[in-house]
């Protein structure tokens, strides 16, 4: 009996240790982002995944592209529309969970640490 007590204890613990990564609550959010590797040593790729859910510091896809790995750095622009719209937002981020899904699917989870392309009157600092 002292083991099927110890295991929910565990889990629990395992499940609050997940919840204390992440920074924010995530909004179930279903738009389209352009992923592309930031680091030359990695194969080019342009991967146009769609956003399972999202918060102010990361987004979580699910793309058909295997290649991912935790610790890659990505170049993510989020949402997409196409690759002329000035609304555009590209951060610098990079992969911290990496999933295989059913229908050689890949669920991939990525820490965005930068935006790219913001212009200097709308950074935080220049705000009053």
């Amino acid at each position: 009996m002292n083991d099927s007590s110890s295991k929910p204890a565990s889990t629990s613990l395992a499940e609050a240790a997940i919840v204390e990564l992440r920074r924010g609550r995530r909004a179930k959010i279903s738009k389209q982002a352009r992923v592309r590797p930031s680091d030359p040593r990695d194969d080019h790729f342009e991967d146009l995944p769609v956003s399972a859910n999202v918060s102010k510091h990361g987004i979580y896809f699910v793309s058909r592209r295997s290649g991912y790995y935790k610790g890659m750095r990505v170049f993510v622009t989020f949402p997409f529309t196409s690759t002329h719209d000035p609304m555009n937002c590209e951060y610098l981020a990079e992969v911290v969970r990496v999933e295989g899904l059913p229908n050689s699917k890949t669920g991939v989870a990525v820490d965005l640490k930068m935006t790219l392309n913001m212009n200097a009157s709308s950074t935080p600092s220049s705000r009053a």
